[in-house]
């Protein structure tokens, strides 16, 4: 009988490693919060990883910190309470121990310091983009345009709880994707057509403000396909959180087939824009110009 068990677990165990495996490649090709999650959603790009990992080195840093403080606490209840002690020592200062609690402390943000400021220039330090998006926020939802592959543009809306297909999470599924592809350098455009709004991707490591009348810049390189979730971060009024983004990352291919399909499913839907004073071209140039000249300057700004 016991035999008889052992073979079916050892049976059992591969159709249970393999379920596990496929459950954890699902997750991460879907960068979106799961039921009882510990820890943060799988990175998609460098910069989030970097996050990760000064984040994790932090964790250990601040638990030996809390645990030491917390056994000198308990050392000294026990040790130098009054039954145990009825003699307290008169001790004002004691240069060793001055001098460790002064140096270990140093030593401590110093090694805080260099991943930190590591992670701050791979953040900032812009690299050249390879497509360009300009993001606009409104009340209540995303608008897109993409000034680098024929100036096409949507709104992107949430998708209501009554009119979800099987498998898209309620507050986070919109009507029209993002689409960007993998392993390219892309560039958001973020601005604001009334109050503050934020665009934030866990997966991506980015999170920004869009302000009215100012252009702000903020890039991601996607390393694996799959579709990534984020919402507005910024308190922006009654419906703030039904503000959901979604984008999906493809190889190179489909994402030019994509472009293709919606040049002509969205060409219709883009409002009339002024053209700018200079020499007579084209709507899409001028705007794929204006767009190109402010990330230009916050580029040179950073």
């Amino acid at each position: 009988m016991l035999d008889r068990s052992i073979n079916l677990l050892c049976k059992a165990l591969p159709f249970f490693a393999l379920t596990a495996l496929t459950s954890v490649a699902a997750r991460a090709a879907e960068g979106k919060p799961e039921n009882w999650q510990l820890g943060f959603q799988d990175a998609a790009t460098d910069i989030a990883q970097q996050i990760h990992d000064f984040h994790d080195l932090l964790l250990v840093i601040i638990t030996a910190i809390v645990v030491f403080v917390l056994g000198l606490l308990i050392w000294v209840m026990i040790r130098y309470n009054a039954k145990a002690n009825p003699t307290p020592s008169k001790t004002s200062h004691n240069t060793t121990v001055e001098i460790v609690w002064t140096i270990v402390p140093v030593l401590i943000l110093l090694v805080i310091a260099v991943p930190s400021f590591r992670l701050l220039y791979a953040q900032y330090d812009v690299p050249k983009a390879d497509i360009t998006i300009k993001a606009t926020g409104y009340q209540w939802y995303w608008s897109y345009e993409y000034p680098d592959n024929g100036g096409f543009g949507f709104d992107s809306i949430l998708v209501e709880k009554d009119e979800l297909k099987a498998g898209q999470p309620y507050l986070l599924t919109v009507d029209n994707e993002v689409v960007v592809p993998v392993n390219k350098v892309v560039h958001v455009l973020l601005t604001s057509n009334d109050v503050i709004h934020d665009w934030a991707i866990p997966s991506f490591g980015v999170k920004l403000d869009a302000v009215k009348g100012r252009n702000s810049l903020v890039w991601f390189k996607v390393n694996k396909p799959g579709v990534y979730y984020g919402q507005c971060s910024e308190l922006c009024g009654a419906r703030h959180a039904f503000m959901p983004i979604t984008v999906r990352a493809v190889p190179e291919e489909e994402f030019q087939a994509w472009v293709e399909n919606a040049q002509q499913a969205f060409a219709s839907t883009m409002p009339e824009r002024p053209k700018l004073a200079g020499p007579a071209s084209g709507q899409q140039d001028d705007r794929k110009q204006t767009l190109a000249s402010a990330e230009l300057k916050l580029t040179e700004r950073r």
